[in-house]
């Protein structure tokens, strides 16, 4: 943050204008975790219309294509997907089981106010199920909202959103808000001229209406949020029609319904004369119900989950020792039909933890705790993590942790994007008792080092980040084996994944800033043919963002300038050696480099508008469907996307507020 006196007119100091800088993505330097804030700010930066979408300019979270046929976003963080991430919507968890393939294209990049993102195995408050990090966002607040707000976005893809935001303080105590989200997709796009749709045909309603209650006299504070979705999505040959062709080899094509309903309250008691004391108690309810066909392959499935937590917080004889402590229960029902096999299940869990908090306020600072869970599938097991910080100089921080996790993959909600080929599903039953594996077990180790420094009278930050994953389960999903086949089995022998993130962020001049990460990944897994490579991750990244500003004029007018650009190294793809030379995809996907762009016009403080491209360069994957000519054969395939399908992309919106 940086900021400015200036003198009005003559000697004479007759008022101060202060002028601020806030960094909106920024390391939370009082964690002893190791946490990365993205403020509302950051978000405005791309596009940005759903969570998916908005982590390109984040070097720490990885953003790529999941298939050729849905235009799905698939985050990593530290060489792992989302399943190994706690994705939490104001710390109740929310991406999880039947929505991890795309539960967070379902969440409007216009409703949050901040994600937190945390590195390494998150707390145990929030659950046994974190591996590799925790994404928590935080949504718009009734209380502090303004009272009207419209987005409204179109793209040349055919692409239109629009958001409303409609806020009313009832009295004292009571808000409300209702958030209104509609997208639409409505033109047939074939940039590569291979016979697919780049993109699907797609329409989406969200809507939630959200209260608050807070009345800081007696300590009491409170929020329920009433959510409903339907998202509907048409993939696959350009030509398909769906009440012509369906599950018929005219064309092939694939459909995709989600219903989404999501109950949720939170209750909070902060005591008057103990303000370091509380007690808060989560619940929520969702329902998820996917109908979904992909040529011949269909996949259904419906989830209907319980989740509560009630969290107890207080001091162990001074502020400076405090704890965390606690019950949750968890219910989650699913209905899950693959094709003709029925995969339908119940899970159930209870647990207690328990979390102290050791800070010094000056240099260190500990958070150690423990869980213990009883689960119906994966039995009693303790849960331990622990997370460090020391300030050894000035404007240095060292952080370190260790925790385990333990899950039960959803091995078919997880990989959706091997529908859409003509791959055999087999698994390997090993006797468990999810889908006949055994949970996944790992442990997590990561250390932090940042050094703040002046460079050239400007701020500027080093970071290094360096975090290993060992898997002593793992359920392996192998596309080594056979290109007409993926089999899913529990790991025999050694599965890890070592992360290395090097940093530097920099002010060049007042309101111009960058920022620079070089990634390193060493990924590899057991396989039944022998140790490999994770497929379709590259070892080597490298990001660059560059952002400035123009002083904010008088009236609020001001220009914002953004600037991306990625370079991704060859990655591992998918074993393809058996087929036909004219199926095959090679061993390595080539280098390549992706550039994003944003300019925003603010004409005052209640309006602006903005244009921007993504993937400018206009790099495309030169072969995105294996068997694009034969999509009922034996070699079609669309899970093997490494790069972009549909090439640049140009978009243009406004945002417009009533304060």
């Amino acid at each position: 943050m940086s900021h400015s006196l200036k003198p009005s007119q003559g000697s004479k100091l007759d008022n101060v204008v202060i002028d601020k800088t806030r960094k909106s993505l920024k390391r939370t330097s009082a964690s002893a975790a190791n946490v990365v804030n993205m403020s509302s700010g950051e978000l405005l930066k791309a596009a940005c219309c759903n969570i998916a979408e908005s982590f390109e300019t984040n070097p720490s979270i990885d953003v790529n294509f999941s298939d050729a046929l849905t235009g799905n976003r698939q985050i990593k963080m530290l060489g792992l997907t989302s399943p190994y991430l706690l994705i939490s919507e104001e710390n109740i968890p929310s991406v999880r089981g039947a929505s991890q393939a795309y539960g967070l294209s379902f969440i409007p990049g216009t409703w949050v106010e901040s994600i937190q993102i945390t590195k390494g195995a998150g707390p145990v408050i929030n659950g046994y199920e974190s591996i590799s990090g925790q994404i928590n966002y935080e949504l718009l607040k009734p209380a502090m909202d303004i009272p009207f707000f419209l987005n409204a976005y179109g793209s040349q893809g055919g692409r239109f959103e629009l958001n409303t935001h409609f806020n009313k303080k009832l009295n004292d105590h009571w808000s409300s808000s209702l958030f209104v989200h509609g997208n639409t997709r409505v033109s047939k796009n074939d940039m590569n001229d291979d016979g697919f749709l780049d993109n699907p045909l797609a329409k989406q309603i969200n809507v939630m209406n959200r209260w608050q209650y807070n009345n800081a006299e007696t300590g009491w504070i409170s929020f329920i949020n009433l959510r409903y979705m339907r998202d509907e999505k048409q993939t696959g040959e350009v030509d398909f029609d769906p009440d012509t062709d369906k599950f018929t080899t005219n064309h092939w094509g694939a459909e995709i319904n989600t219903d989404k309903l999501d109950i949720s309250t939170k209750l909070g008691y902060v005591f008057p004369d103990m303000p370091y004391q509380s007690i808060g108690w989560q619940t929520s309810f969702n329902w998820h119900n996917q109908e979904s066909y992909f040529g011949f392959n269909q996949y259904d499935i419906d989830q209907k989950s319980f989740y509560s937590n009630l969290i107890f917080n207080s001091i162990l004889s001074n502020t400076l020792n405090k704890f965390s402590t606690g019950l949750n229960v968890t219910y989650d029902n699913y209905g899950e039909f693959v094709n003709t096999i029925d995969h339908s299940r119940i899970d159930n869990s209870v647990g207690a933890f328990f979390e102290y908090t050791y800070d010094n306020t000056r240099n260190f600072s500990l958070v150690a705790g423990g869980r213990f869970d009883y689960h119906n599938r994966l039995g009693a097991f303790l849960t331990p993590r622990m997370h460090l910080k020391y300030n050894p100089w000035d404007k240095a921080t060292v952080r370190a942790s260790f925790g385990r996790g333990k899950r039960a993959a959803n091995i078919f909600a997880e990989n959706q994007s091997l529908f859409g080929s003509s791959r055999v599903m087999s698994i390997l039953n090993s006797g468990g008792k999810v889908y006949g594996l055994d949970p996944e077990i790992a442990w997590n180790y990561g250390l932090s080092f940042v050094q703040g420094f002046p460079l050239f009278n400007r701020n500027a930050e080093f970071v290094v980040d360096f975090y290993r994953t060992d898997f002593q389960n793992q359920a392996v999903v192998d596309l080594y084996a056979s290109p007409q086949q993926v089999l899913f089995y529990n790991l025999d022998g050694k599965s890890y994944a070592n992360s290395l993130q090097v940093e530097l962020n920099y002010e060049i001049t007042r309101h111009f800033n960058i920022r620079t990460a070089y990634k390193y990944y060493d990924i590899q897994t057991d396989y039944l043919s022998g140790a490999q490579d994770k497929p379709l991750q590259a070892k080597h990244r490298f990001f660059t963002n560059l952002a400035y500003e123009t002083h904010i004029a008088e009236g609020g007018k001001q220009w914002k300038f953004d600037f991306t650009y990625n370079w991704m190294g060859k990655q591992r793809l998918p074993y393809t050696g058996s087929n036909p030379v004219e199926y095959q995809m090679g061993d390595y996907a080539p280098a390549f480099s992706l550039m994003n762009a944003q300019i925003t016009r603010t004409f005052s403080s209640v309006f602006e508008v903005y244009v921007g491209g993504e993937n400018i360069g206009n790099y495309r994957q030169n072969k995105a469907i294996v068997g694009a000519d034969d999509p009922f054969g034996q070699y079609f395939d669309t899970s093997i996307v490494y790069a972009p399908v549909f090439g640049q992309m140009y978009y243009a919106g406004l945002r417009f507020k009533i304060k």
